[in-house]
């Protein structure tokens, strides 16, 4: 099926962010703009999901025209049941983004909104991008608004953290870039990543592939123990950065494992599927007990996310359909879960100033509205069946239980992990008396903020109780993958 779609998906939010520059210092005109391509950017998005045919394996919604013909790179994009769900996600969020910075960013207002819409069409560029050059492209761009959201309106430590957050992902792609230009020479001079998909690679050319994509994927997902700069990045980040750093950034690297690494060296990934388990369980275990014992809120979800996305790697490396079903849903749970905490964390940041947990308690007395989004959205976090963070815990149990026993007994230490940290936030940041008089002075959630929490707590529950329109449509994809994987290109 060809159309626009995409390239409207990826272009509207992009080329929207110049009359949003223009409004210049018209706040009233700057916000409504933004709103208006957010909007437009997520009603193209609908008819994707609407007009995909998910009995379909293959690539749909195709555009392929002539980029840079003399070196054969092509403006390739389409979608599969993999990709086309994390493109709903990404303009919706972006959305919810840009209402949520409505009142709060006080300083370069046009600027802080524009980053934002200009990110959101470029991370749609890089899930649908079949071209490996398009696709290093916008996950190179990807980095320049983020880079900026926080290094300017990041906390007192912005520029250490921005710094810290562009160099690792920058190095870590270097190894990729290097990766893509032998695979150009060895298909003949294509940068079509379904016909590389195709190749029949040696053994030792596959690991070595399998390793300079790891390096890549690895940071931005990020495993452990190259994790160490998204705690700074989120905690110097404002709230509108950590929501699209943890709802959509960090599954860019989960991505390229299912577009690069498993199609491309699919017998380097089962050889080195026993090392990607163990650094997956070591983030799940490990960075749980890490996130136990934070003061500061944000680096406690920080952590969070570092342990859920272990999860993901985790069910990638068992190679069965419910392994990897689980980790895409629960990348979407992740996406609405995290982002739903984030700005939880932000409200109350924008009344008291702080993110330590000791300077809050008993503020269920003075935000009771607010309180039950931040419990419910705990519960999910913990995995709470019915809701949507239950979901992909559950399949990725079950599919490493398939596997070895062991392995999803380890990973299901996460239930218990999850919950402590997160229950325990609650109960010191909620709960027990009024702890000093600026909690016993705050103001319950107004209705922006009512609205965009709402939102999120329907995706929540709406995915915990009925998940069946998001898995129905990665099936045939999963099992087409699986199938590609199994088959050995030596």
């Amino acid at each position: 099926m060809s159309s626009f779609l995409l390239s409207l998906a990826i272009w509207i939010p992009i080329l929207g962010a110049l009359p949003v520059f223009a409004a210049g210092e018209h706040k009233p005109l700057v916000r409504w703009t933004a709103l208006a391509v957010a909007l437009a950017g997520f009603a193209v998005t609908l008819p994707l999901y609407f007009g995909f045919d998910p009995s379909q394996a293959g690539m749909q919604f195709v555009e392929q025209r002539p980029w840079i013909p003399r070196f054969n790179v092509e403006y390739f994009l389409g979608v599969d049941g993999i990709s086309v769900l994390f493109i709903l996600l990404n303009s919706f969020i972006t959305v919810l983004v840009v209402i949520a910075g409505w009142e709060v960013i006080e300083e370069k207002l046009a600027q802080y909104m524009g980053a934002f819409l200009i990110m959101s069409g470029l991370m749609n560029g890089i899930f649908s991008a079949l071209d490996a050059v398009l696709f290093y492209v916008f996950f190179e761009a990807s980095l320049i608004p983020m880079y900026i959201i926080i290094g300017v309106w990041g906390g007192p430590n912005r520029v250490y953290a921005a710094f810290k957050f562009f160099l690792y992902t920058l190095l870590g792609s270097l190894l990729m870039l290097v990766a893509l230009l032998w695979l150009f020479l060895e298909s003949g001079g294509s940068f079509n990543l379904l016909e590389w998909h195709q190749l029949r690679i040696e053994m030792l050319p596959q690991m070595l592939l399998f390793l300079a994509f790891l390096v890549a994927f690895a940071v931005k997902v990020p495993m452990w123990p190259v994790h160490t700069w998204l705690p700074d990045a989120h905690v110097e980040a404002p709230t509108g950065g950590s929501v699209v750093l943890a709802a959509i950034m960090l599954k860019l690297g989960a991505y390229g494992f299912l577009r690069f690494s498993l199609p491309i060296a699919p017998d380097a990934s089962h050889y080195f599927a026993p090392l990607m388990i163990a650094l997956s369980l070591i983030a799940v275990i490990y960075i749980g007990f890490v996130a136990l014992v934070q003061a500061d809120m944000k680096k406690l979800i920080a952590y969070s996310s570092i342990s859920h996305m272990g999860f993901v790697t985790l069910g990638f490396f068992l190679f069965n359909a419910l392994g990897i079903e689980g980790a895409l849903v629960q990348m979407i749970s992740h996406g609405f879960v995290s982002g739903a905490m984030f700005l939880c964390v932000g409200v109350l940041y924008d009344r008291l100033h702080s993110r330590q947990i000791a300077d809050y308690g008993g503020v269920v007395h003075t935000m009771p509205k607010f309180a039950g989004f931040l419990v419910l959205f705990a519960m999910a976090n913990a995995g709470l069946p019915a809701t949507s963070g239950f979901v992909g815990e559950f399949m990725v149990i079950l599919g490493s239980v398939k596997v070895n026993f062991w392995i999803g007994l380890a990973a299901a230490t996460t239930l218990i992990l999850g919950a402590a940290y997160t229950l325990w936030m609650v109960k010191r940041v909620l709960f027990g008396p009024v702890a000093n008089p600026q909690v016993a002075a705050l103001e319950d959630i107004n209705a922006r903020e009512f609205l965009f929490l709402a939102l999120l707590a329907l995706c929540v529950l709406a995915m915990g109780v009925y998940p069946y329109p998001i898995t129905e449509v990665m099936h045939a994809s999963v099992d087409n993958l699986l199938k590609h994987v199994a088959v050995s290109k030596l």
